[in-house]
This record gives C-alpha cells, structure tokens and sequence, in this order.
C-alpha cells in the first residue's frame, strides 16, 4: 500500500482524507464511529464534507497565521480492519 497525502483547504478535503484513510485501514464507517464512541451518521457527515463551525473557524484561524493542514495515511504500518 502506498502513503498518500492531501493538502486539506476545505471541509470537504477533511472528509475525504478521512474516508480514503478508514479505507485503506478496511474500516467500515461503522467501526469507526464505534471506536471514537460516535453514530455513524457523524462519520459520515464528516465525510460527506459537512462543515462544522469549529472546522470553519479552525480554517478560518489557518488561514489568517499561515498555517497549512496535510493530512497522510496509508503504508505497510496502517492496520487493517
């Protein structure tokens, strides 16, 4: 399996890199939300790209000092499901 990254820039870009890293793990949104002790409907909101007012702030606080988010997953470490 190769590492992949993504610049992240938007709420969409976060539930996108969550969703192909829960893949690559070979995790259902269910096992998921299971193990963080959410529903499912919050991974997938998540995923879907929904913004959050955290998330919106979080950006919005990146934005104004210059920061940038990546995100990495995958490799031969990652645990599958």
């Amino acid at each position: 399996m190769s590492k992949q990254t993504a610049a992240l820039h938007a709420p969409a870009d976060f539930g996108l890199a969550i969703q192909q890293a829960r893949l690559d793990r070979g995790m259902s949104q269910q096992q998921l939300a299971t193990q963080l002790a959410v529903p499912q409907s919050t991974i997938s909101e998540i995923e879907a790209g929904k913004s959050t007012i955290y998330l919106r702030r979080l950006l919005s606080l990146a934005r104004a000092t210059g920061i940038e988010f990546t995100a990495t997953w995958g490799g031969d470490d990652a645990p599958r499901g």
